[in-house]
């Protein structure tokens, strides 16, 4: 659809271009005979031209590149024919003058608009067009100069379709920005015999305090992403660290190697500080034998004290005894 949508306005775009050049090149006057300045002024030409031969061919003869088109005004009115070109083509002195339209493509920078987008922000854009001429009848006749015509056409569209975007969509959606000011030019330009080929925004500049907020939030953004990742990794970590612990808790041989791996490990690596982890139900034996023996020792102690005690103490005698 998109090809055919093309070739049905290449078809138009020729048909116009034949029409404009019937139009553009004047009709023969039926009165031409009558008008005597212009026959006197041809005779006068073609009678210099032959008493000065060959000195007038260095006037005579005119020469155009292969990337180049001649318009010949006899008189002020466009000769017949229309554009001539490339190469050799005879003019008439004092009566013929000749304008030479370039044909290549013209490359030109959009001096840096100042926009305020569809959200209120202002940016800085600058962009870059490239054109060339594809009617040289409609370049020379219709418009005075067509580069200066159509650098400020291409500065006035630019900032009359950003000025519709929000700031997201002039950041992110540059070639579809570029494709709606290539078809909003060509369709001005197309009056002037010029088609607008492509349009690139080169770099939108933003403010500095808005530059500095944007990055702050983006850098928000990725440290929340990161959190969220680094959770979801702890997630499963935990899960995979517990289905093994039920494995090993299966086998206490199985903890035991792993124990002599994570050694052998460590030492492969000729570190100087060697830990060796101890499991918590052994810690929980060895307090319990502490205190058992701690509890024995009291008593004995305590025992033994008593003992002491009531051997070294003197009972004393009733005083009617001691009488």
């Amino acid at each position: 659809m998109q090809a055919q949508s093309d070739s049905i306005v290449a078809i138009e775009r020729k048909e116009m271009l034949q029409t404009r050049t019937t139009m553009a090149t004047p009709p023969k006057r039926e009165d031409s005979c009558a008008d005597v300045c212009g026959i006197f002024l041809w005779v006068f030409s073609v009678l210099f031209t032959i008493l000065t031969f060959p000195l007038s061919l260095c006037f005579i003869l005119k020469q155009v590149q292969e990337y180049e088109r001649a318009i010949i005004f006899r008189m002020g009115q466009v000769k017949e024919g229309g554009p001539v070109g490339p190469g050799l083509f005879i003019v008439l002195p004092f009566i013929d003058q000749v304008r030479v339209v370039d044909l290549r493509t013209v490359a030109f920078n959009v001096p840096p608009q100042e926009i305020l987008s569809k959200d209120s922000v202002t940016v800085q854009v600058d962009a870059v067009v490239y054109y060339k001429i594809y009617n040289p009848m409609d370049a020379v006749c219709n418009v005075l100069n067509t580069a200066v015509s159509t650098q400020l056409l291409a500065s006035s569209t630019l900032r009359m379709v950003l000025g519709t975007k929000n700031l997201s969509e002039i950041l992110s959606d540059r070639e579809n920005t570029a494709v709606v000011i290539s078809k909003e030019l060509d369709k001005a330009t197309d009056e002037w015999g010029i088609k607008v080929e492509r349009v690139e925004v080169k770099d939108v500049k933003l403010p500095a305090n808005l530059q500095r907020a944007m990055a702050a939030e983006a850098e928000a953004s990725r440290e929340a992403r990161a959190k969220v990742i680094t959770a979801e990794g702890e997630l499963r970590a935990s899960n995979v660290l517990k289905e093994a612990a039920n494995v090993l808790s299966d086998s206490p041989a199985a903890l035991q190697l792993r124990y002599l791996q994570t050694l052998t490990h460590i030492s492969a690596e000729k570190h100087s500080t060697i830990i060796f982890p101890v499991p918590l139900e052994l810690m929980g034996n060895f307090g319990t034998m502490a205190n058992a023996l701690g509890n024995f020792l009291g008593n004995d102690q305590k025992e033994h004290q008593e003992s002491e005690n009531g051997g070294g103490v003197r009972r004393r005698r009733p005083k009617q005894y001691e009488d």
